[in-house]
């Protein structure tokens, strides 16, 4: 059998919702029985997400192999219930990468390195990575907006991908269908336009996903399919839902994933969404408890407006552990910096706090205080990488008493480094070598008997290998607990839970349940791991303690 290739692009604005639309369909494909993998292109020139703030374009994910991808990869990891690697995340900056050292190193044999190199080398990816995973279909999700003059390339590669297998390839164009209120109905010209575009460039969708508060009418539908060349049935609906889970449903509902095995000349099967429809009766089930989760970060703001993207991951944590304890949570977003100018009263007396990743000295004292705070007032604690690290300076400020304890990374002559850079990565700063040189990716560490961490691995069978207490978590660091304090801080109370197998550093540090319910910090991202499917034990056993 050939190999299959599924477009997806999006049009009218950014953000509509193509990387959850991708993941649905591969979710429905998958689950018919079909070999599915998707691939993301981005047209930054960034080579990775690692390097670009999160209040620019979200929160990077980060994969097993260590690669910094954008958010949708996550969708695509929490969708599919497998791990996405380098290979499922391109970006222009990669393609230009490749051409041009290949081109430094005679590959093309000294004729002209043009555009359609570039096409090329889009197209090799795409069926590089179908090879790699033994796919039958590859989901290409096209990154940006229709009409944005920086993604021509993908549409490009699209074309010609279509001309050389006409059999084998569909586009679906996902767009916006706004409804303004002045005028209280679902205007089609935007997607109109959108289509003209995807036109103008030889591209013709086989399927409009429009994206909209409720179900397309069928005025609408007839309106698309006279001015898209798209036939009615072909118009599916994507509407705002409580759960972004429901949509897989929804498209299903519509038979998008039969029409899209007619197109493709494949077998009609089954999907079994048994598996959703478990999920979505727990999310939509009456919650024994509301509890408010105060997060304190240092990336909510863009302009005037507060936005959730920086911390994704986290959100969709939390999310998935709400629905296995079966309670309903509100959480409370909390800039660092106001902590700091007003004073931890804000903060109030929620059931949770969790400090999460971060990076500089900006509103680093506000999540320093809000760490004390927690320990103080006996509220659940979460620190998160740099929330752990922040714990830690607390920690010794407030009961090592060492005042001036902090970590390098914000004050370079501190007097106490109790947080300090790892050797390696010292020497990678002072090449300015910032890009994809943390350390990255999955990680061992040996679990410490007897502690709140061992428990909760052992709970939940976490353990990758039991037999020897380990356990694997992804990690995005440059800092590291000084272990020149190791004894002073477990003299005080502070209890080391967690080292890495390979280098011993301190992965998890924790207090002792006889004197706090639940006060944990570790050095890895449990949020990169967690799934619908699979929520991840920290953030089950941090509700749970939150509950209480």
């Amino acid at each position: 059998m050939n190999l299959k290739y599924i477009f997806i692009s999006g049009g009218v604005i950014s953000g509509i919702g193509k990387g959850i639309t991708s993941a649905s369909i591969a979710y429905l494909l998958q689950s018919a029985g079909f070999r599915v993998t998707p691939i993301k292109f981005e047209g930054y020139l960034n080579i990775d997400a690692g390097t670009i703030n999160p209040i620019e374009h979200g929160d990077p994910f980060l994969c097993e192999d260590g690669t910094e991808a954008d958010m949708d990869i996550g969708t695509y990891e929490k969708f599919l219930g497998r791990n996405m690697s380098r290979d499922n995340f391109v970006t222009m900056g990669q393609v230009y990468q490749h051409i041009i050292e290949k081109e430094r190193r005679f590959e093309y044999g000294g004729e002209d390195v043009e555009a359609v190199h570039i096409c090329g080398e889009i197209i090799e990816r795409i069926q590089k990575v179908g090879k790699k995973d033994n796919a039958e279909i590859v989901l290409i999700e096209l990154g940006g907006t229709a009409g944005e003059y920086w993604n021509v390339f993908f549409y490009e590669a699209s074309r010609i991908l279509t001309l050389q297998n006409p059999d084998d390839v569909i586009h679906i164009h996902v767009s916006y269908v706004p409804t303004p209120e002045h005028l209280g109905e679902p205007k089609t010209k935007p997607t109109q336009l959108s289509v003209r575009t995807l036109n103008s460039l030889g591209v013709q969708p086989d399927f409009i996903v429009a994206r909209s508060k409720t179900y397309i009418d069928k005025r609408r539908r007839d309106r698309f399919a006279l001015f898209c060349n798209v036939r009615g049935e072909d118009i599916i609906s994507n509407p705002d839902v409580k759960s972004v889970y429901e949509i897989p449903h929804i498209l299903h509902e519509q038979s998008l994933d039969k029409k899209i095995l007619k197109k493709l000349g494949l077998p009609e099967k089954a999907s079994d969404l048994t598996k959703l429809h478990q999920l979505i009766k727990s999310i939509n089930s009456p919650k024994s408890k509301s509890m408010v989760i105060a997060i304190v970060g240092k990336y909510f703001g863009t302009g005037d407006y507060q936005l959730q993207d920086s911390y994704a991951a986290l959100f969709d944590a939390l999310n998935h552990a709400s629905w296995r304890v079966g309670v309903e949570i509100k959480t409370k977003w909390i800039d660092a910096e106001e902590v700091e100018k007003h004073g931890t009263a804000i903060i109030g007396k929620p059931d949770g706090i969790i400090v999460p990743i971060g990076w500089g000295e900006r509103g680093a004292e506000g999540m320093i205080s809000s760490a004390n705070y927690a320990r103080e007032q006996k509220i659940p604690y979460l620190g998160l990488c740099y929330g752990m690290q922040l714990a830690v300076v607390a920690f010794a400020r407030n009961v090592l008493q060492l005042k001036d304890a902090n970590t390098t990374e914000n004050a370079l002559n501190t007097l106490h480094p109790v947080i300090h850079i790892i050797p390696k990565q010292d020497r990678l700063i002072a090449k300015r070598a910032y890009g994809g040189t943390m350390r990255l990716g999955g990680w061992e560490a040996q679990i410490k008997k007897d502690t709140l961490a061992y428990h909760i691995y052992k709970e939940h069978k976490a353990f990758t290998d039991e037999s020897k207490d380990m356990t694997n978590e992804r990690h995005r660091h440059r800092w590291e607990f000084n272990n020149a304090y190791r004894e002073q801080f477990e003299s005080h109370g502070l209890v080391i839970s967690a080292r890495s197998k390979a280098e011993g550093l301190v992965e998890i540090v924790e207090l002792p349940q006889s004197i706090h319910p639940f006060y944990l910090g570790t050095q890895g991202h449990p949020e990169y791991k967690s799934s619908p499917w699979n929520p991840h034990p920290i953030f089950l056993a941090f509700l749970e303690a939150c509950k209480s």
